[in-house]
């Protein structure tokens, strides 16, 4: 598929929470059960997961060196058990010689990753990859699911097992994808909660809805976003469960820890030298561009808020046209993208939403029509190679030679963030072109007159679907 369509003209919109039009929300455990039933399929979707686990035994037993951030969530939760403090120094007891970093998650975070505490450190790595890839698989079959169905019968290799077994081997092989699973992050699993709660749990109108998002928001606070995501969608209740849970989570740890959830939201959370430098290649937001730019100009970072702010209208009208229209994933790519860009840090494992982006740009690939395949093949191409390049870590970086970089650097070495911005750019042109041939077709209509077909006068056929 090529970048999502916007029509000109106007979808009916309904009154309620869900979209006019589009697919009924996925019957996710339906869709489980049938997986079950294949254990073929089922073993191939859970051989990465166990391999793993496999690999963490092994640097468990081998005392390897794996894991970087799981090795800090690890600490994190053992400094919480033992009564220490999460953020008066840089680093904590708990972690090893290699993994030597600043616990800059909020409190809920420390809890949260309290069963990580009773595993060995190698062993916790694999298990937390083995979820992560998991994660990644429910958030393929989520996004597959959220799609309009084709129509016609398809190729029985196309079913939506068999390409999620497919998609989950072959997306590991993207840069964000594979360094998150290498340093034992938890981007694909924040990532699923916020997909399965808003195009699933959300979608059906459960009591639950929200829950998800507000517990992924109080891991990292980037997942806040998807809070106005709901509230503009309509999903009012929803977005206050959502903002619920997060508060709630952080009146228990007031209650638990008062000192260190003091410390957090009065000092550690404006602290960005605790995060890492913010003009690192591998910063991929516009903070770290304007940083990059402008040799850490001291006016950059409040440039890239204000920047910010002025795309904060585009992406909200963008993201509702899709969700009126009944594209519930795409309107939810437009938020996701917008926080990417939005954050101060963006590190580059956290463009894991390229996973159901790629799902989108591919979904309609065996239903375009001729003129159009070649198109729809280039942007879904185009798309992979820059997440699978790696071109981040070709370039020169560390030591500040971000602040010495070519002209050409500065594009190749801001890959990631202008992959949204190129999408939009095109969608706005194509969106503008319909509308100028709309509008001439009308103009050729009245010079005609009523009796004559605007085609008559050798004028263009609009689509208006």
């Amino acid at each position: 598929m090529s970048t999502p369509d916007l029509r000109d003209a106007e979808q009916p919109v309904s009154s309620g929470p869900e979209p006019a039009t589009g697919t009924a929300p996925l019957h996710l455990r339906a869709s489980l059960e049938r997986l079950a039933e294949r254990p073929r399929s089922l073993a191939l979707l859970l051989a990465l997961p166990a391999l793993a686990i496999v690999f963490g035994v092994v640097g468990w037993v081998f005392d390897l060196q794996l894991g970087v951030d799981s090795a800090v969530y690890r600490a994190g939760a053992i400094t919480l058990l033992q009564g220490e403090p999460l953020y008066e120094s840089n680093t904590l007891a708990p972690e090893p010689f290699w993994a030597l970093l600043p616990f800059t998650y909020p409190p809920t975070a420390a809890l949260l990753f309290v069963p990580l505490a009773v595993l060995p450190l190698q062993v916790a790595w694999g298990v937390l990859s083995a979820v992560s890839l998991v994660a990644m698989a429910l958030v393929i079959r989520v996004a597959i699911g959220a799609l309009p169905r084709p129509k016609g019968e398809l190729p029985q290799w196309v079913s939506p097992a068999r390409v999620t077994v497919l998609s989950a081997v072959l997306f590991f092989a993207l840069e964000p994808v594979w360094r998150t699973i290498f340093l034992g992050q938890i981007n694909l699993i924040l990532m699923a909660l916020v997909v399965v709660d808003v195009l699933v749990v959300c979608a059906r109108g459960s009591r639950w809805g929200g829950v998800m998002v507000g517990v992924a928001a109080a891991v990292k606070l980037t997942p806040l976003i998807f809070i106005p995501h709901l509230l503009f969608t309509g999903r009012r209740m929803d977005a206050l469960r959502a903002m619920g849970t997060f508060i709630g989570l952080q009146v228990l740890m007031f209650a638990l820890i008062p000192s260190d959830a003091w410390r957090f939201w009065t000092h550690t959370v404006f602290n960005q030298g605790r995060i890492g430098p913010m003009h690192w290649a591998g910063n991929q937001s516009l903070n770290g561009l304007f940083n990059r730019m402008t040799d850490l100009a001291p006016w950059a970072s409040n440039a890239a808020i204000a920047v910010g702010l002025l795309l904060a209208p585009l992406a909200v009208w963008l993201m509702l046209r899709f969700h009126r229209s009944g594209r519930p994933l795409e309107a939810l790519l437009v938020t996701a993208f917008y926080a990417l860009l939005l954050s101060p840090v963006s590190w580059s494992h956290h463009w894991v939403w390229a996973v159901p982006l790629i799902v989108v740009l591919v979904s309609k690939l065996p239903h375009a029509d001729p003129a159009k395949t070649r198109k729809r093949w280039v942007a879904a191409g185009g798309v992979f190679v820059v997440f699978v390049s790696c071109v981040l870590l070709v370039l020169p970086n560390g030591r500040n030679l971000e602040l010495h970089w070519e002209f050409w650097q500065y594009i190749l070495g801001s890959a990631y963030l202008l992959v949204p911005i190129v999408l939009v750019a095109v969608l706005a042109g194509r969106w503008l072109w319909r509308r100028y041939r709309a509008r001439l077709s009308r103009y050729r209509a009245r010079l005609t007159g009523p009796g004559e077909h605007p085609a008559d006068s050798n004028s263009e056929t609009v689509d208006h679907r």
